[in-house]
């Protein structure tokens, strides 16, 4: 497929700047990928649709306060720095984007924090915007440099949420299940979860099971190939279990429904396919792209945000749903007043 057949009209007033209130009170589209009929629900209705010995897979990472802001020196000019991962800890070296990437060079000195306590230094250009940044900060004086960085850190909302984050943010911007630090961006589909759901969800019959996808910003850069077979997806790192395994394979065997939360979920399922929709504990990279014709193997079912315009969570949504199918409903949508990005309502492809 063409990157161009993924455009659509979508109007700015339709992407969630904010939360609803409640988690579970937002709306939920339900798609049937085999007739392509539509239902209009509330999420909390999404018991309505799992039945006993169900299972419900869950991307358990949690992101980070990965923005940082500070000054450059002798100008003072205001520099954004995202924080992309750490890559060597005695050195206090940090693999980074910074924005205006223009005005940063090797060599560069950059300061953070009241009275500018802490200071970096720029040591390599990796990318066009990115960079290895060291930081002079000797962990024997204090606390470690992580927790430094994090308490100088702000939530790393997307760029379709045109506003700044807020301190409500901090946990707005997560799962309720959220335990494992590494990502950059929140497995979005999950936020629509509140404790008590998932309990109503297992008093059901429903097992839940856990696994872990680091969500990079790669899943969210833009495709500059028409041909979607010549674009290469970042890599992101994963793990899934013994435990997750013998649960889903087991869900397969019985024909039961094994619903993916969430399009990290689905990469990481599919990625660690074997045969006979039977999964293998996995401990690694993936740097798996879905797009149609691609057909899942192990996913049933499919929980997923409304997603931007010829985004790679887009086109793997519709390698589930069929394009038509999805497009279809996307107009649906819009034309329902549903909203769209990881603070909007949810979609449910069964």
């Amino acid at each position: 497929m063409k990157l161009s057949e993924f455009q659509f009209d979508l109007p700015a007033d339709k992407i969630a700047m904010y939360p609803l209130p409640e988690r579970d009170q937002s709306k939920l589209m339900v798609l049937n990928r085999k007739t392509g009929a539509i239902e209009h629900k509330t999420f909390d209705n999404i018991l309505d649709y799992f039945s006993d010995k169900d299972v419900l897979v869950r991307n358990n990472t949690r992101v980070y306060p990965a923005k940082l802001f500070g000054n450059k020196e002798k100008t003072n000019a205001r520099i954004e720095v995202f924080l992309l991962r750490e890559l060597q800890h005695d050195l206090n070296l940090w693999d980074v984007l910074v924005d205006p990437a223009r005005k940063i060079r090797i060599g560069n000195k950059l300061f953070f924090g009241e009275n500018d306590f802490l200071e970096a230094e720029v040591i390599d250009n990796t990318t066009s915007r990115g960079r290895t940044i060291r930081f002079l900060y000797d962990e024997a004086g204090g606390r470690p440099l992580k927790d430094v960085l994090y308490s100088l850190g702000h939530t790393p909302l997307p760029k379709c949420i045109q506003r700044d984050a807020e301190p409500s943010d901090e946990e707005d911007y997560q799962t309720v299940y959220a335990t494992e630090e590494g990502a950059v961006a929140c497995p979005a589909a999950g936020r629509h979860f509140t404790k008590h759901l998932l309990k109503r969800l297992e008093i059901k019959g429903v097992t839940l099971a856990d696994l872990t996808l680091h969500v990079s910003l790669g899943s969210f850069r833009e495709v500059e190939v028409e041909d979607l077979t010549k674009y290469k997806m970042d890599s992101e790192q994963m793990w899934i279990d013994q435990r997750t395994c013998d649960i889903v394979n087991k869900a397969n065997d019985e024909k039961r429904q094994v619903c993916a939360v969430g399009i990290s979920t689905f990469k990481a399922l599919e990625t660690a396919y074997t045969t006979r929709s039977h999964i293998t504990p996995y401990d690694g990279w993936t740097n798996k792209f879905m797009f149609p014709p691609f057909e899942a193997q192990v996913t049933t079912m499919l929980l997923t945000n409304f997603h931007e315009p010829m985004s790679t969570y887009l086109m793997a949504a519709s390698s589930f749903a069929g394009y038509k199918n999805l497009m279809n409903a996307y107009q649906v949508a819009i034309e329902n007043d549903y909203r769209f990005g990881p603070y909007g309502d949810a979609m449910l492809i069964l």
